[in-house]
């Protein structure tokens, strides 16, 4: 009878070191954190607001470099520099090195403000440059197929709208990122971010790389 009273006292007593050692390791077991919820880019790092200066010379050479090709439309281009970078895990761009870091960056800051384009892009085919009120009456003839009662005229060939933002150039102003809009309507488009190289005195694109392979949308 005692010997069973000793396995009984025994045991109890381990029962009590055992919620002893868990009441006094548990608040040093670190709780597993909740996962961070990614910032809303439209908010901490806003585009295209109002306010951007003049567009560099460099910029011009980018964009008439990558039309040297004649396309089967008519180039038009709007008038207002204006991208997106979707919002994918946080960016769509994905630096993996100090370079692309730095494009990454600078195609940021470029496109904070949007940026007036002007009639100096050296495309041989031609464009048109598009202002606001201009480019609200070439979606309506789009959307409608040049019966919305709109004036089309010179709209009427169009089949798309290219909005450009500006280049974001690494250090050396050998490699950048650029983007391209291009609407066919008030709902319908596509668009990306891509990389550029330059090669001896021109630009082109460069070829796909995990950097910007996430930037490619469509409407």
């Amino acid at each position: 009878m005692r010997a069973s009273s000793s396995w009984w006292l025994m045991g109890l007593a381990v029962v009590a070191v055992g919620i002893l050692c868990f009441r006094v390791l548990l608040p040093r077991i670190e709780k597993p954190t909740e996962r961070e919820a990614i910032p809303d880019l439209s908010v901490t790092s806003p585009l295209n607001q109002p306010g951007g200066g003049e567009i560099s010379a460099e910029a011009y050479d980018v964009y008439s470099a990558l039309y040297q090709q004649p396309q089967q439309e008519p180039l038009a281009f709007a008038e207002d520099s204006q991208t997106d970078i979707p919002q994918v895990n946080g960016s769509c761009l994905k630096p993996s090195t100090p370079l692309e870091q730095e494009m990454a960056n600078a195609f940021a800051a470029a496109n904070q403000q949007s940026h007036r384009w002007e009639i100096k892009f050296a495309i041989p085919a031609g464009y048109l440059l598009l202002s606001r009120s201009a480019i609200a009456k070439t979606q309506d003839c789009l959307a409608s197929g040049g019966k919305s009662g709109a004036d089309c005229g010179v709209y009427q060939s169009l089949r798309h709208v290219r909005y450009l933002g500006v280049p974001g150039f690494d250090r050396t102003h050998t490699r950048a990122l650029v983007s391209v809009v291009k609407m066919c309507g008030n709902q319908c488009g596509s668009g990306g971010i891509f990389e550029v190289e330059k090669s001896g005195n021109t630009w082109r694109r460069a070829e796909s790389t995990d950097f910007t392979r996430e930037c490619s949308w469509m409407y």
